[in-house]
């Protein structure tokens, strides 16, 4: 194989194109220097045009694809998945298709489940008590992460540490009590928005995936702290005046990471136009630790307060200590805050809605209701 599909939306996909994304080469594609297989992502919106681009890529390819559901009929990855599923069928019969589709979903029951064991699928088990959230320590995001070609044991291990760390009973040693202790502090002092910040573009989707597991864990019962993520230096072009000079609403948890994996040094230039012969010498990373702390000390004198997580080196161990920390911390987070960390009720609101609309058997009442709202509306 040399592209894998991964279909999923929300935790079933969030949490791999974190880890492939912090660990990948940027521009290994384009250089060919990867072996392991091309992952992209299909189920995780409705776009008509994201879905043509992708069959116009992978019809030269040699393709697989892994299909991420409890249910098997949340509607994105439900579509992407017949789509893909026919696809393969076409391209490679229907034996051989059946060899290139594994399905991660539940154990015993639903539509996937149902279809994989008619196809003869080969499948990995979701657990019943781990929401899509919560699961990309599980097979949910180990398979794509793995196929990927990165060292997902080190990734557990770094995890395992962690949970060590987070099973301490002292508030002063265990770092996901004192971070969700913060948390709840500023939420209480009127702190209603709290900004994921990274200074690596390689940890732009840690912020995608630690949105999701914060706002779907804690924002219920007209209760939460609205989860935000950038990624300076770049997005201080761009959301830094609000966060410098804007309603004083929030607070920044910085992810820091203390040693960078490649060695760049500025150097002088004779005629020095631009001014920055002061820098001659120093690792462009010693120009991003001076930012990363003028930053602090700007937004902390503008009235934003700043918590501060770090991680030695950006590698699988690092990435796995995140994922359980984050994990942890947001349910001690949501208890404190009151609400159930386990649950989205929210999250059906639309659906019902989106079902009416497209005409869903079984939501003809809906339909009539909505129908009447959106023509006395006109």
């Amino acid at each position: 194989m040399n592209v894998v599909v991964v279909i999923g939306i929300g935790g079933s996909y969030l949490g791999a194109k974190c880890a492939i994304e912090a660990l990948s080469h940027s521009f290994s594609r384009q250089m060919n220097t990867s072996t392991a297989p091309e992952i992209v992502f299909a189920g995780h919106n409705l776009s008509e045009e994201y879905l043509c681009e992708l069959m116009d890529y992978i019809e030269t390819k040699n393709v697989a694809t892994v299909v991420i559901s409890k249910s098997g009929t949340t509607t994105e990855p439900a579509v992407a998945f017949r789509i893909i599923k026919q696809f393969l069928e076409e391209k490679y019969g229907k034996a051989e298709a059946a060899e290139r589709i594994v399905a991660v979903t539940d154990a015993k029951r639903g539509a996937l489940k149902s279809l994989s064991t008619q196809e003869g699928y080969k499948t990995f088990v979701i657990a019943d008590n781990v929401g899509g959230r919560f699961s990309v320590l599980s097979p949910v995001g180990i398979l794509p992460i793995v196929l990927a070609g990165f060292d997902m044991k080190a990734m557990l291990e770094g995890a395992l540490e962690m949970e060590e760390q987070c099973a301490k009973r002292c508030a002063e040693c265990n770092p996901a009590i004192q971070y969700a202790a913060m948390r709840d502090l500023l939420y209480n002092n009127g702190k209603s928005t709290e900004v994921l910040v990274t200074y690596n573009p390689k940890l732009q989707y840690l912020g995608e995936w630690w949105k999701q597991l914060y706002g779907e864990s804690e924002g219920k019962d007209l209760k939460g702290i609205f989860p935000a993520s950038v990624c300076f230096t770049t997005d201080l072009h761009s959301m830094g005046q609000f966060i410098q000079d804007g309603a004083r609403i929030m607070f920044e948890t910085v992810v820091s990471v203390e040693k960078a994996t490649r060695s760049m040094i500025i150097a002088a230039d004779e005629q020095n136009l631009d001014g920055l012969n002061f820098l001659a010498g120093k690792h462009v990373e010693e120009c991003n630790a001076m930012a990363t702390l003028g930053t602090k000390l700007a937004h902390i004198d503008g009235g934003v307060p700043q918590l501060e997580v770090k991680v030695e080196k950006l590698d699988a161990f690092a990435v796995g200590e995140l994922f359980y920390f984050f994990e942890k911390a947001c349910g001690i987070s949501a208890y404190m805050l009151g609400v159930n960390p386990f649950n989205q009720p929210g999250v059906e609101a639309y659906k019902k809605n989106m079902f009416a609309l497209m005409g869903k058997p079984g939501y003809e009442e809906q339909t009539a209701a909505i129908k009447e709202r959106l023509a006395s509306e006109k």
